[in-house]
């Protein structure tokens, strides 16, 4: 059930999880620091959706009624809503669909609570700095200017050359930011997949595909014709702005 109304200046997080074990455990380490509502399948997700809509939302997409992915599309359709995706650790399916749906982060279990209560608050900074239009952080690190984009390293934020902000997910920043920061220089999808998500290589894994082309949609011209994030056959993908500084 939903926790008491919503303190001031604390967010709210929804916990859809069909595993009463695990949403006890998520609810009880969340909210400390954020009202918690609980949903056990997408329908009551939906029904507390519609009630009060969340600042984050930690999906499951492996539901009891089935519809776990297309509630993740219509989360990651909203705006003002971050997703984490909570996972099975051997579920590499889960991660491109999640990533392809608009997931800003995922996390696998077993999880360390540290780590997914450290990722929470991170996204809420985000969500929180992108709401009041400046994005958290700003001033702060290096700023990176290519055909008319400016990506500030720092506030971690992407804007068009009519100064509007595009929002990028934190592990399409990630990848925009590794390769515009080695402009010209050949990345291999192992090397992004280490920088994007902190893991070793997986020759299965289409994590880095996936992100590209999201990416590739929000700045490229004609994403079929690729003019900045070029790939390089049998190796990986390259930044090949001219203009970058």
């Amino acid at each position: 059930m939903d926790k008491a109304a919503k303190p001031p200046g604390r967010e709210r997080v929804l916990v859809v999880e069909d595993e009463a074990v695990t949403r006890d455990l998520l609810t009880t380490l969340l909210a400390a620091e954020f009202e918690v509502s609980m949903a056990a399948n997408a329908a009551e997700a939906r029904e507390r959706l519609s009630r009060n809509q969340p600042l984050i939302v930690l999906l499951d997409l492996n539901l009891p009624d089935g519809d776990g992915l297309a509630l993740a599309r219509e989360v990651g359709a909203r705006s003002g809503i971050g997703m984490i995706m909570v996972t099975a650790r051997t579920d590499e399916i889960d991660r491109i669909v999640g990533l392809e749906v608009g997931a800003d982060d995922y996390i696998t279990k077993p999880f360390n609570p540290r780590e997914l209560l450290a990722r929470v608050k991170a996204l809420v900074r985000r969500m929180r700095g992108a709401a009041g239009g400046k994005p958290a952080g700003a001033g702060a690190g290096s700023v990176l200017r290519f055909e008319g984009w400016t990506l500030d390293m720092g506030g971690r934020s992407l804007h068009n050359a009519q100064g509007q902000e595009v929002y990028l997910t934190r592990a399409e920043f990630d990848l925009l930011a590794t390769l515009a920061g080695r402009i010209g220089r050949v990345q291999t999808r192992d090397q992004l997949l280490d920088a994007v998500a902190g893991r070793g290589p997986d020759p299965l894994d289409r994590t880095i595909d996936v992100l590209v082309g999201r990416v590739r949609r929000k700045i490229e011209n004609d994403p079929k014709v690729p003019k900045l994030i070029v790939t390089v056959p049998g190796y990986g993908y390259k930044f090949a702005s001219s203009s970058a500084n």
